[in-house]
């Protein structure tokens, strides 16, 4: 079972947090976009046995930590009042479909039966995470049912109601940092997005065009761009340090269709110098898993295992990066794989990986499996279209923005 391509690294410190119940799975698994994903997640996760508690002399490698609600107050931290009272008050089968429309409750954010208590558990399970590493209870946690990085301060948008994403940002980014050797020192705050789609949320809300100074929080979007691609947002392009607008804290690497573990192995040395330069205290990653091969958005070929892969991304950030970590959700349009890759990034997170050849164990979603009944979700057979050329483009281009974004740090003694 240990045999996979991304080694185990011992022991942690502290156990990994799981923020789980069954409240929040049962939530989760009514979003129209993705109905029961949440619950066959889990059931994978603990067909596995990666939450029980480990005896003997090996410690255990997780704390299942269940999430309380996010109250009104932590929401309008970042929501509009007007969204959340038309949402939270509406019911699925009687609704102003002027004010549902204002609001992005319509076409992909249909109202649903237990919107209200979705919102705030996903908010209050995020949060929950967020509260997890602030207070030094653990240094990883891992959320696979937040992520939503569509909605917006005053519209549901992408299959989205709750920004979990910014309203993490926000709550740790006032973190006091007792244990600093400058406790005055604000927090840095990395949000790095590994979905298929743009951040567009989420960068949106840090976005400071002509910035002169530092920024508290650092937004990085890896996802695929194109005419009439959603989101349509022209942060989603590449960069331009010469546009007015450009702003180092709200960074991109768009990639063109049939991205590969061999792409993003290529770039990924762009993500470790942001990370260097930046320095963050506290690092959020969106893991969305429609850009996986298998995945019915059918746009890129990623895959679990192998240098470059979701898998290999996330050994490094969890082993080697420093910093607390939270691994949110996302997208993921496959059930059975975002099974399959959400219980394997659990493992390795937890620093013991399992193999992908491992059989999935015989349980009552084990059918869901089929054909393979294993772990793995391998690429696919199609074509990589970011060529040398604008593999190169990308490099050059971020070659001046990380001089910009070095020029714009302040001295960690300050």
């Amino acid at each position: 079972m240990m045999d996979s391509p991304v080694e185990s690294t011992g022991l942690h410190a502290r156990p990994v947090a799981y923020i789980f119940s069954e409240d929040l799975v049962k939530i989760s698994s009514r979003l129209p976009s993705n109905r029961n994903r949440s619950l066959l997640v889990y059931s994978l996760v603990h067909a596995y046995g990666l939450l029980a508690t480990c005896t003997g002399q090996e410690s255990q490698r997780f704390l299942v930590v269940r999430p309380r609600p996010a109250g009104k107050k932590e929401l309008l931290a970042y929501h509009t009042r007007d969204y959340l009272e038309y949402v939270m008050n509406q019911s699925s089968d009687a609704q102003n479909l002027l004010e549902a429309s204002e609001f992005g409750l319509e076409d992909d954010c249909p109202m649903f039966h237990g919107i209200k208590d979705y919102i705030t558990l996903v908010a209050g399970a995020t949060l929950t995470g967020a509260a997890v590493i602030r207070d030094d209870s653990s240094d990883v946690a891992i959320c696979w049912d937040g992520g939503r990085h569509h909605a917006k301060k005053a519209r549901a948008s992408g299959f989205c109601y709750v920004a979990d994403c910014v309203l993490a940002i926000l709550f740790l980014k006032r973190t006091i940092l007792s244990t600093h050797p400058h406790p005055l020192k604000k927090p840095r705050v990395m949000y790095l997005d590994l979905d298929l789609h743009f951040s567009d949320a989420v960068s949106q809300a840090f976005h400071k065009p002509g910035s002169t100074t530092a920024a508290q929080v650092l937004t990085l979007s890896i996802h695929h761009a194109a005419p009439g691609f959603f989101p349509l947002s022209p942060l989603a392009s590449l960069p331009d340090v010469d546009d007015p607008a450009f702003d180092p804290f709200t960074l991109s690497v768009p990639l063109k269709a049939g991205a590969s573990n061999k792409t993003f192995l290529r770039i990924w040395p762009i993500i470790e110098h942001v990370k260097d330069i930046f320095r963050p205290d506290f690092i959020i990653v969106q893991c969305g898993l429609d850009g996986l091969a298998g995945d019915p958005m059918a746009t890129f070929n990623w895959s679990l295992g192998g240098e470059g892969s979701l898998g290999w991304c996330i050994h490094r950030i969890i082993h080697e990066w420093q910093g607390k970590k939270m691994l949110l959700g996302g997208g993921g349009y496959n059930t059975p794989n975002a099974a399959r890759a959400w219980t394997y990034l659990t493992s390795v997170a937890g620093g013991i990986p399992l193999s992908l050849d491992a059989d999935i164990p015989e349980y009552s979603g084990y059918l869901r499996f089929k054909p393979s009944f294993t772990l793995d979700v391998p690429a696919g057979n199609m074509q990589d279209q970011n060529m040398e050329e604008y593999l190169q483009t990308i490099e050059a281009t971020y070659e001046g923005i990380l001089s910009v974004l070095d020029s714009r740090m302040v001295p960690p003694t300050l």
